[in-house]
């Protein structure tokens, strides 16, 4: 959403930087660059060398050191920061949630015995989850899990979001699953799982989000654009 409220703008030439870990991006309606910068250092030299007006942190709630090399290279180059953070999910009547700090205790809290287990969780966090192989799981990721967990019994679903509720109701029911494991990323892309799993009395392990750096943070597509809007106003009234 960002990217195409930014496309539609003439007076910005915007670039969006993407971590490469996707195999298969969403078509973009702006430039693309692919894979990281070198850490904190790498990011400054690149805002500084490519004359980068303003920058604008758009990174998945739980990429904590993105967002930090983000805050650093953005204080080191000068460069005017936003972030954009989605609002996590709350919890409603109806929600058994059981919050967890880290991915070993999400595979702890899903307990010894068997279960049916959906990981919804990113393909390199999953690794956890071969010290519980009891356990049948269902995994949705958007690329391929490869090399698969080493477990006796998972089955892959390769997709890309929005899921509704109803379509994940189906899903659950389908695999008779009974416990989820998520992260609480917000937003409308991936709630459907949430939902379906209030409707169906199905417990979720969520993750909880790890800190992130003090920045100037808005919610909304909306708020970012009025604040680059300002920022660089504020940027051509000094001559920078």
């Amino acid at each position: 959403m960002l990217a195409a409220a930014l496309a539609q703008r003439t007076d910005y030439a915007a670039t969006l930087s993407l971590a490469g870990r996707t195999a298969a991006p969403a078509p973009q309606p702006v430039p693309v660059r692919s894979g990281g910068f070198g850490g904190a250092e790498g990011l400054a030299r690149y805002l500084r060398d490519a004359r980068i007006d303003a920058l604008i942190d758009a990174t998945h709630p739980y990429a904590a050191a993105i967002s930090a090399n983000a805050a650093q290279a953005a204080h080191a180059a000068h460069v005017p920061l936003i972030a954009l953070r989605r609002r996590p999910w709350p919890q409603f009547p109806g929600d058994a949630w059981i919050e967890v700090e880290t991915v070993e205790d999400a595979m702890k809290a899903v307990g010894d015995t068997a279960r049916r287990v959906f990981l919804t969780l990113g393909r390199k966090e999953l690794q956890p989850f071969a010290a519980a192989p009891q356990h049948t799981y269902l995994i949705r990721s958007v690329d391929p899990v490869d090399p698969p967990l080493a477990v006796p019994h998972a089955t892959y679903i390769a997709a890309r979001g929005p899921f509704s509720e109803a379509e994940d109701r189906a899903l659950l029911e389908r695999h008779r699953i009974e416990i989820i494991v998520a992260k609480n990323s917000g937003g409308e892309s991936t709630y459907g799982k949430i939902a379906a799993a209030r409707r169906l009395g199905i417990p979720v392990i969520m993750l909880k989000r790890p800190a992130l750096p003090a920045a100037e943070s808005v919610e909304t597509v909306d708020e970012v654009l009025a604040w680059l809007d300002h920022a660089l106003t504020l940027s051509t009234a000094r001559g920078v």
